[in-house]
Formats: C-alpha cells, structure tokens, sequence
C-alpha cells in the first residue's frame, strides 16, 4: 500500500514539474525521518504554480481553506509555497500569498522552528535546510526559525510539546521569543491550548512541557494552579525531591510509566493543586489541601477545555488521594465508605490506586514496590461484588419494603461485616 502511495505521489510530482513546478515533502514528515520515528502524516508544498493552474492539472482535487488553499487528492494534502503577514493579534490574524514565484526557501521562513523547517525534493530526493534543522536536531535543540516566530502565539505551547515529547532543549532566544508572547497567548481558543497540552500529556515525560514554559515565564498564563505549587514546601522527611511543583511533575512522569490512559494522567498532574493555595504560615504542612484542591481542579479545567470525564477524574485524585494513602489505617466503616464513593465515580478504585502509587513513589523500582503494595483496589472490587443488592434480597425478608436509603444502610452494614472478617474469608 505504501508502495502504491508513493507511486501516485510521484506521478502528480511529474505532472507538476511538467507545468513547471516542483513538488517538496515538507515539514513533520521530514522531521521524523531524519529522526528515525514513525512518519503519522506526509504533507506536500508545491512552488512554481498558481492555484488556478493547479486546478486545472488536477481537476479531482478538493479545495479546503479560506485563507489559502489546500487541495487534497486521494486524501492525502498538496499545499502551495506561500508567504504570511500578521496583520492583527492573535493565532489567526494573518494575510496570505501564495504567489507562483515564491520559492520553497521563502515558504520554509515562515514556520515554526528549524526542525520543521526541512523540505526534499520528491523527484531528486535533494534535501532542502536553509536554516541547518538537520544540525539542531543531531544536536536535540529546539530553535526558531526566523524572528516570524513571534507573530503566533500557539507557537509558545508548539515548542514546549516538541520538547516533551522529543526530549529536546530549547534555546534561550527561542525561550526569549516565547516569552515576548505571552501577552498574546489569553488570545488562544481553549481547544488550540487543550490540544497542545493533550499531546505534552501523552509523552514519556510531560514534566518537560511544563519545565519549557516555567523556563519561558509564561506557566502562569494557562497552568496558574501548576504555577502556585511553586515554592510551595513540603516536609522534607517526606518529600526530599523538593517542593509542591517538583513534585507534582515526579508524580504525572511516574504516571506514564504505569498508564497511556489520559485521564488518569490529568489525575496525576491535579491531585495536589490544592498545595497551591496552602497559607504561607502553615507551611511545610499542607492540611486541607484535598477538599481545598477540588475547586482548583475545576479552574484549571475550564480554563483549558478539557473533557468534563478529565475534571471528573481529576477532583476525584483531589478530593480522595490522601485518604487512599492511608487505606489500611482507617476504620472499617470508613473503608466501606471510602470503596463505595470512589468506585461510583469515572476515576474508579484502579485509577486511583495509579494516582496514589505514582504519588508516593520515589524512582522507577520504587514505582513498582509502591503499586504492589497497595490493595485497596482489590479488597474493594471483592467486597461490592460479594455483597451486593441481590446478596440484602436474599437475607432479608423485608427487602421489597424498604425504601433506598433503609436498603442502603442494611447494604453498608452487611459491607463492614464482610471486611471486618476479610482475614478470615
């Protein structure tokens, strides 16, 4: 099939050059070949030919774009060299030309970084780095391609992605950049802010996506309940790896290591946001932080649009985490009532336990000892499935007569019966 693909790409390659111009491979693709990683998607400029004309050798092609056009043949994106001018604020105030006289050179300026600034040839398989993006990425450095970086501000949150999920530096003029933008980026829709930061979420260590915008100054802008937990100490005896911040981005690195799930992931980051807003007197102690962290919870998800199922999640890790942490010290009653609530949320007793475990762990054979130690989620799991509605219908007589908050109270009782004599079952 990819044979086939490659085959139809190079006959609209000659048919291009036929009319006098050339076809380029550009962008990310180029980027993950150099880099040895999966190529996702290829995306193709082409110079030399006006949008009329091209409509004309390619009839079948369909048009997408307002502001410059993109066509799209057997699914796959041709767009024409073009050249951009901000005329406004913003991520989308720009003017475009996409004049059959601009070079691939001129097309590569406007881009974000010289990493994605690399274009080949399709018919010679000449490679095309006028900004040496080649070299930053043997180098693993993230930099600007030209001073245009600062016309867009979503290239603030770009870079930091990059950088989380290449685990690539970035270099003090482009962090200088991104900082010169950060009056702009409350201009960016929730959706463009949550995209970039779902992708950061979902690499080997989203600690970095973070890291990169705190080294840029601009952490405070989306990400203030991250932002707080900075300074924000802990007792040392319990948390030697520093402060609320620190520790937080220990916790959600720990959590890809154990999970691709997101949403246990933005459990991690969330569950301590609470440390946040902690009053300086009664630091290094953090009483409260749980019920406080609830609301911080929701701030920060309304701020960056993520799904209602994530804010769910996260106000769960808040709200419950410290009592999970002490499972096997609570009461009985307590248990229950603790197994109960939580497994009627999205999170659930396994989520949780992931939240906990990367919260208390310290290294990666730490991370395995911690998960192993916990149980709550076991125990849990086997009380409510051997005591459940039908369990209090079959000893109880009375049942049909009940209303559901009796039934409850039987259904709890009959919960820590079971659990007071689990050692012996």
């Amino acid at each position: 099939m990819q044979e086939i693909k490659q085959e139809k790409i190079k006959e609209i390659a000659y048919k291009i050059k036929e009319n006098g111009g050339t076809l380029y491979l550009v962008g990310g693709a180029i980027r993950n070949k150099l880099l040895g990683i999966p190529v996702i998607d290829e995306d193709y400029c082409v110079t030399g030919i006006s949008k009329e004309k091209f409509q004309k050798i390619f009839p079948q092609a369909k048009v997408q774009g307002k502001d410059f056009p993109v066509f799209i043949i057997d699914n796959v994106e041709f767009a024409l060299a073009r050249k951009e001018r901000k005329v406004g604020a913003g991520h989308k105030a720009f003017e475009f030309d996409t004049d059959e006289k601009i070079t691939i050179e001129e097309d590569l300026a406007r881009r974000d970084l010289t990493i994605n600034s690399i274009a080949q040839d399709v018919l010679t398989g000449e490679i095309i780095d006028p900004f040496n993006g080649r070299k930053d990425i043997e180098n693993k450095i993230l930099r600007k391609t030209t001073d245009a970086f600062i016309e867009d501000p979503l290239r603030v949150y770009r870079v930091a992605r990059f950088s989380a999920s290449l685990e690539f530096s970035v270099d003090k003029e482009t962090l200088k950049s991104m900082k010169k933008l950060k009056s702009e980026l409350n201009t960016l829709s929730k959706e463009r802010v949550f995209t970039e930061f779902k992708k950061a979420l979902g690499t080997n260590k989203p600690s970095i996506f973070f890291e990169t915008l705190k080294k840029a100054e601009v952490l405070d802008v989306h990400f203030l309940e991250i932002y707080n937990l900075i300074g924000k100490v802990q007792p040392e005896k319990y948390h030697p790896e520093g402060d609320s911040y620190n520790h937080t981005l220990m916790v959600v690195d720990n959590s890809s290591k154990l999970t691709d799930d997101l949403e246990v992931r933005f459990s991690c980051l969330v569950h301590d946001l609470g440390k946040g807003s902690t009053p300086k007197e009664m630091l290094p102690h953090h009483y409260g932080h749980d019920e406080r962290g609830v609301k911080l919870v929701a701030d920060l998800s309304r701020r960056i649009g993520v799904p209602n199922s994530w804010e769910k999640c996260g106000k769960t890790a808040a709200k419950w985490h410290m009592k999970a942490g002490i499972f096997e010290k609570m009461t009985v009653p307590k248990q229950v009532d603790f197994i109960q609530e939580v497994s009627k949320t999205i999170l659930g007793l396994e989520g949780l336990k992931i939240v906990v475990a990367c919260d208390k762990a310290r290294g990666e054979i730490n991370l395995c000892q911690s998960l192993n130690s916990i149980n709550f989620d076991k125990i849990g799991e086997k009380c409510l499935n051997s005591i459940d509605g039908k369990f209090i219908l079959e000893k109880y007589a009375n049942t049909k007569e009940m209303q559901g908050t009796e039934f409850a109270k039987y259904l709890r009782l009959e919960r820590i019966n079971w659990l007071k004599n689990i050692d012996s079952k």
